[in-house]
């Protein structure tokens, strides 16, 4: 869903404890709204995560689904993480895999890959709703040209603790004495929080660079209130801890290494260098990329008027 392109809001200056706070750029796509958070003008990573789209909350029609057809990546891996709803990825490496809420797709691009998202045929005979978050994470520079991967872990296999107004699952990585199943190509952490009215949870000591976006509810931290749509950006080394307000609060967690170097964006590429999206560019237009089984009618053409954006590991 790498669609948009409009400029970022205005985000307020950041209060004590607080590298950033960003505001997501929303975007409605057939009556579906998207709101991305990353890359911002303020901040284009948060260790090694490059991207982060919430979709929805919304709902398709009778008949009707999420259809974006096969699409290449390269340099990056896609975390799909659901809250509702249901869609069926299926991939170049002959994937074909459902995933639901509390669920994890987890797709290495690597040196290339082609991947479709869609809501199963079966289930247009009704409304559906849909809501959750795709991130990509950049991958480093000694795992760009990896093998193409495909990872599907269910939502019992991922480390769960429930304590004191807490529940949080671990998605992806190392983070408050837990560790996930996935296979991961960097230091990282990513998790989902759902706090109680005055739940508190302190941020990880372990990772350089760490965020909070806040899904629903509102949080306090250092004395400030944050409502839902806003993603924070901590000050490295800071101990902090997030506070739920009166009506509880849902996060996501995360972040880790910094990145060894920056990124070049391109539609669905990601990179260390322009010549790599240049090739990849070339690739896709050529029809060199694989085919999605199941899947090869359609496919999306490369926007040729996207522009290239360098993303910084930190911020300057």
């Amino acid at each position: 869903m790498s669609t948009l392109d409009e400029a970022d809001p205005t985000c307020p200056p950041p209060p004590p404890g607080l590298e950033t706070v960003i505001i997501p750029r929303a975007h409605d796509v057939g009556g579906f709204e998207v709101r991305r958070a990353l890359p911002a003008r303020e901040r284009q990573m948060v260790g090694p995560f490059i991207f982060f789209d919430q979709m929805g909350p919304g709902e398709f029609l009778t008949g009707k689904g999420l259809d974006v057809r096969p699409h290449p990546h390269i340099g990056l891996s896609t975390v799909t993480y659901l809250f509702e709803g249901e869609i069926l990825h299926r991939d170049s490496l002959g994937s074909a895999q459902p995933i639901r809420p509390g669920e994890l797709n987890w797709m290495t691009a690597g040196s290339g890959i082609v991947h479709s998202e869609r809501t199963d045929p079966a289930k247009r005979d009704h409304t559906q709703r849909m809501y959750g978050i795709q991130s990509w994470v950049a991958l480093p520079k000694s795992a760009e040209e990896t093998a193409p991967a495909f990872a599907h872990h269910d939502a019992g296999a991922l480390p769960l603790v429930e304590d004191a107004g807490l529940r949080m699952r671990l998605i992806a990585g190392e983070g408050w004495g837990l560790k996930a199943p996935v296979a991961v190509s960097s230091p990282l952490f990513y998790a989902d929080a759902i706090l109680s009215p005055g739940g508190r949870l302190p941020l990880p000591a372990e990772h350089e660079e760490r965020g909070a976006y806040v899904v629903e509810g509102a949080v306090e931290v250092a004395g400030t209130v944050f409502e839902a749509g806003r993603m924070l950006v901590f000050r490295a080394g800071d101990a902090l801890a997030l506070t739920a307000g009166a009506q509880g609060a849902r996060l996501l967690m995360l972040g880790g290494a910094t990145m060894d170097g920056p990124r070049y964006l391109f539609w669905n590429f990601v990179a260390s260098s322009r010549e790599k999206l240049e090739q990849a560019k070339a690739d896709w237009k050529a029809g060199r990329f694989a085919k999605v089984p199941g899947d090869e009618k359609e496919f999306i053409p490369l926007p040729e008027a996207r522009v290239t954006v360098r993303a910084e590991a930190r911020p300057a």
